[in-house]
């Protein structure tokens, strides 16, 4: 995802390894999940026999595990700008470190390029030239990108809001800090300040909120006792402020790729600079639900 620091990504992917998650998703959505897979199992019934398909910031691999479930016989590539990915579904081939506007393959690779919330993190227009480079005449495109009136943005924005909640309302990695000059070694001291975040936390944003997790996580901290040094706690408690600094820029990029999407204008300028061409946008929901969490879109190389 190229316009994201590498560490954001990384580390985002490397909480997910074997989670089996829906990555940027909220918890109990599981709806959704079940949608994207049976979007692109129903895709993927269409291609050639052995068809080469590359995926585009491919993250934990989750799409390419999904088209070879449904079609085996297929040859499966992702890549992502992300250094450190998870180990990729079997059958399948990951390779991190690489962003999508520079692709290490040759003009005509694959039959096929996709990518679930991943091209419109991109340089859209130089992302475009490349797809249309390594896609064959007759090959296909599909993305399944975000929206900016969609849940997906709307639960990540929350999540943002309650890490702001943490660092600029609560202050509480400065207050666990200054907790260690109290404390004694083999003996833990968790000040009243980081208890009542832990219990604000819960209460204002629900118990398995962001505020509650990343509160709770400080006062299990701080309670490292006996073995432990205060520097130890210090430097958990400086990645867990890291962590919590990366999901903040990753929420910020994800706003920017919804952005770049609700632009319809210059989404479609962009990918007519690649020779591509939309020849089918569907809105995806969840069943019941009134808003879309993503459109599908089926593109081709203009002839």
């Amino acid at each position: 995802m190229s316009n994201v620091g590498e560490d954001a990504w990384g580390d985002f992917w490397a909480q997910q390894d074997g989670q089996g998650q829906g990555g940027c998703l909220p918890d109990g959505w599981s709806g959704i999940e079940a949608l994207q897979r049976a979007k692109w199992q129903d895709w993927c019934a269409a291609l050639p026999q052995q068809a080469r398909v590359l995926d585009l910031a491919t993250g934990d691999g989750r799409v390419l595990g999904w088209l070879a479930a449904k079609r085996p016989d297929l040859s499966l590539v992702g890549i992502d700008l992300a250094p450190e990915l998870p180990t990729p579904p079997q059958g399948c081939e990951t390779i991190g470190g690489i962003g999508m506007e520079k692709l290490p393959f040759d003009a005509g690779s694959f039959d096929a390029v996709v990518s679930q919330f991943g091209f419109e993190y991109g340089n859209t227009a130089e992302v475009s030239q490349e797809v249309g480079r390594v896609l064959r005449p007759d090959g296909t495109v599909a993305l399944m990108t975000h929206r900016m009136d969609g849940p997906i943005l709307a639960h990540n924005r929350d999540r943002r809001m309650q890490i702001g909640w943490i660092f600029d309302r609560k202050d509480l990695f400065t207050v666990a800090h200054a907790a260690l000059a109290h404390r004694v070694e083999g003996q833990a001291y968790v000040p009243p300040l980081v208890m009542q975040a832990v219990q604000e936390g819960a209460q204002r944003f629900g118990a398995n909120s962001a505020a509650w997790e990343i509160s709770e996580a400080i006062r299990r901290t701080l309670l490292l006792g006996a073995g432990v040094t205060g520097q130890q706690v210090a430097s958990t408690l400086e990645t867990l402020a890291g962590r919590a600094r990366n999901e903040i820029g990753r929420i910020n990029s994800l706003e920017q790729a919804c952005r770049t999407t609700a632009d319809g204008e210059g989404f479609r300028s962009a990918i007519q600079s690649g020779g591509l061409v939309e020849t089918r946008s569907t809105p995806l929901s969840e069943s019941g639900a009134a808003d879309p969490f993503a459109d599908f879109r089926e593109l081709t190389l203009q002839s």
